[in-house]
Parts: C-alpha cells; structure tokens; sequence
C-alpha cells in the first residue's frame, strides 16, 4: 500500500539539524536521515507532497519513524454514515444520556454489558434513537464491543466509553487519518474532566493527569515511541482492519493488546492530540485508585504475552549505573557521568551520518539520555518498584538517599509538565496525587507479577532488546 496522490507530510516539531538541513534527527524511537539533494528539495518548505515515487518514499520514512507527521489539513472529512459508533456500559445512565448527546447525528450502537437496572440504559438509549443490544452476562470492556463491533456494516468503527465525551465533529476529523490506507487506527487526546460541583482535591489531580492523557506529540504509536498504545475509551478503526476485534478474555489492557496486534501485523496506528475527547474523573477516591490498581494488574498478562515492550524502563548498562550513581549520590557520581557522556557521546558521533554539525547533535543527545535515564529510574523507585524501594530504605542509607533524589526529580518532571494547567489543583495535592497514583499503579503491578508468577512486567529492557 502507498500514500496517494496529494497527501502531504510535514516535519515534526523538536527536530534537531544539520549539515545545511541534510541530516535530521529526532523522532521516536530517535532516528537519524540523511536526505539526497533531491530529498532535500522536496522539503524546501518542510513539507513533501507525494506526486511520484521518490516523493512516496520520502514522506513514507518520514512518517514511519516519527521524523514526519501528516498535513490532513486538506482531507476530505467523512460523512456521518459512514461511521458506527458503539458505546460499551454498564449502568451510568447519565454518562451515557451525555455521550450519546454529543455523538449526534452519528449512528450508535449501545451494548448494555448485563446493568443491574437495564431499564433506565433502555430509555436513555431510546431516546436518542440508538440501537441497543443487551447482553445476560457481563463480559467485560472488550467482550461488549465485540457484540457491538458484529453488528457494524459501516467502512469505519468508532469506539466510545460511556463516561467519555466527544462530538461527532471530532470523531470524523479522526477518520481523515485513514486517507493513508496503512493506517488501520487512530485516537484522540483523552482528556480528564471533573464533573462534580465542587471537586476534591483528587478529582481536580485525577483530571489533570488522567492515566489516559498521552501527550501532545501526535505520530505513530508502536512500543518505544514517544506514546506506545492508545486508550479503549475512544478510538477509530478500520471495521475490516479490526474484524477480530478485542481479545475478550482480557479484563483489562485488551487496548494495548489491540493496538501492538495491529502493529505486529504491518498495520499504522496514529494518535493525533489536536483532536480531543473528554473523561470523567472519578468521584470517589476509592474508585480512582481502585482503577490504577486494576491497570497495574495487567502489566503481567500483557507482559506475557508482548514481552519486553512492556518494560518499565528502557536502559542501556552506562546509563543505568551513571543514573544509578546519580540517584544515590555516590561518591563516583561524578567521574562516572563523565566517562558515560563521553562514551555515550563517541557512540552517538560514530552512529550518526558523516555532516557538519554533527558533534554538537552527539553531545545534546547523550546529556539527553543521561538526564532521560534518570528520569526513568527515578520512576521505577517510585512506582514499578516502590515495594522494593521501601524495603531498601529500612535498611540503607544509600537507598533512602535514592529515593529523596527521585522525589526531587519527580518534583521537577511534574511541575513542568502540570505548571501551566488550568485544572492544576495546587503543589501539595499535585504532590500527594502522584504518591497515591504510583502507589496504586505500582501495588496493581506486583499483585499481577505474583499471580502470574512472573517479574517479567518488571524488568527493564536494553534498547536494543
């Protein structure tokens, strides 16, 4: 399959340059290009438009490695009926009186997975005018869509939790994602919103650093990426690209699994944030870490099955002890983060194509990954490990000096990525809903690694692994 005629791809934001616009490095997982003098050309404007092969090609690297992200500014936009929409639920009869309020006029299909009053799901879905199916047994998330999914003769297939909203409007700007015929799925920025009067102080934390939240990056999603997967709670698919479906004998992560089957397969998965959708936080404390804990339950079964893309942590052997050191304010901190920037450095020259500028690119990414390591390690202290962790503190000094280093780190990762949030809802709760949330998150992972008898979902990987 080839891009067509007309489609445009533009370069992403962040990259780095050199050699006169030549060589560009960025994208995720990183990657260098080197450009022809004609490749080059094409680019003049930082955009390619396909209209022959080498142009296909071009714009086709561009896209696969995340260096470029496609122009759908003007894609035709699908008509209404041209789209299924299936809105799995159990009860909520008032998320759902407003998600199907907002997918107007687009044709639904509602799955009632087994509610303890069907009745009120009943009239809410009637008056809306939507098809309903009703399931005798609870089969979960992935089990109601697939009943959904059967019924569906539509070329395209949206997906759409009940506590999700999202206007039709936005769910067809999704659908332009598919004038590349590899792209088999796409999804929308999720964003969490309160919907209480007065929220406490973990709703307000709950929607701002909804789980579901990926970023702002938009590009292909695939493990090491800069987003990985996507969220079940509002996609876009293909209908013939997903016939099978989700794997229904999954309670959770069955998106995750959804999305790197389709991956594995040759197929495009896209995440476009200048598109958004709407999630309710939780009300109740208990129900939102109830939900982290069940999200960390899955990690075991997920690792299982998809081995180490799972990985918590990815990390070559000199950054994992320079970090390391780091962490633990050693007395070697010092010479080691030297000698591992500048083998880091020599490592990152020799692999970069020969250009101008390129030593000053090696440098920049190696403190990078050094600070990226970090980074990372402070997060296995903090959430994939903190059982670990906590052990380690009641016996060593050294570790209750690693973790006061990862909460500082921590600090700083959370007020630049929360500082200018209009939903933030304060330092100190910031503080305490990241403790609880990696708590919750973390206690889920080690429940499901001791069930399946396995530190699999655990263990970091190399980058090359």
């Amino acid at each position: 399959m080839t891009l067509p005629q007309g489609f445009r791809v533009r370069l992403a934001d962040g990259l780095l340059y050199a050699d006169g616009g030549r060589l560009l490095v960025g994208g995720s997982p990183l990657t260098a290009i080197r450009l022809s003098e004609r490749a080059r050309r094409m680019l003049e404007d930082g955009t390619v438009t396909v209209a022959d092969e080498a142009s296909a090609h071009l714009a086709e690297r561009l896209l696969a490695n995340n260096v470029g992200i496609p122009d759908l500014s003007a894609a035709p936009t699908a008509e209404a009926d041209k789209i299924t929409v299936v809105v799995p639920v159990r009860d909520r009869p008032e998320q759902l009186d407003r998600a199907l309020s907002a997918l107007h006029p687009l044709p639904c299909v509602v799955v009632d997975d087994a509610s303890l009053d069907p009745d009120l799901v009943a009239q809410v879905v009637s008056r809306h005018g939507a098809d309903l199916i009703s399931l005798p047994v609870n089969l979960g998330p992935a089990g109601a869509r697939n009943a959904g999914l059967a019924t569906v003769s539509t070329p395209y297939v949206a997906f759409v939790d009940s506590d999700v909203e999202v206007t039709a409007t936005n769910l067809l700007k999704l659908v332009r994602h598919f004038s590349d015929p590899k792209v088999a799925l796409v999804g929308p920025r999720v964003a969490g919103i309160s919907r209480s009067d007065d929220p406490a102080w973990f709703e307000k934390y709950d929607a701002m650093a909804s789980s579901l939240t990926l970023g702002t990056t938009p590009g292909n999603v695939r493990p090491g990426a800069a987003v990985a997967w996507l969220p079940s709670a509002c996609l876009v698919a293909r209908t013939d690209a997903i016939a099978a479906g989700f794997d229904s004998d999954l309670r959770v992560g069955e998106d995750v699994d959804l999305v790197w089957r389709l991956i594995e397969t040759g197929h495009r998965v896209r995440y476009d944030p200048t598109v958004e959708a709407h999630h309710d936080a939780r009300s109740t404390m208990r129900g939102w870490l109830s939900r982290k804990f069940v999200y960390g339950t899955g990690g075991a079964t997920l690792a299982a099955r998809h081995g180490n893309k799972l990985a918590p942590a990815v990390l070559s052997p000199s950054y994992a002890v320079a970090a390391a050191t780091l962490l633990l304010h050693n007395r070697w901190a010092g010479p080691v983060t030297v000698v591992t920037l500048g083998f880091a450095t020599r490592s990152i020259r020799t692999s970069l194509p020969e250009a101008s500028g390129r030593n000053a690119i090696a440098v920049r990414l190696a403190i990078r990954g050094l600070m990226w390591a970090v980074r990372q390690e402070s997060a296995l202290v903090l959430r994939h490990w903190w059982p670990a962790a906590l052990a380690g503190t009641l016996v060593s000094r050294s570790f209750s000096k690693a973790v006061a280093t990862a909460l500082a780190v921590d600090a700083a990762v959370a007020v630049s990525e929360h500082w200018d949030s209009d939903a933030r809802p304060g330092l100190a709760a910031i503080a305490a809903g990241r403790r609880l949330d990696d708590l919750a998150y973390g206690t889920g992972l080690w429940w499901g690694a001791l069930k399946a008898r396995s530190p699999r979902a655990l263990a970091p990987r190399r980058p090359s692994s």
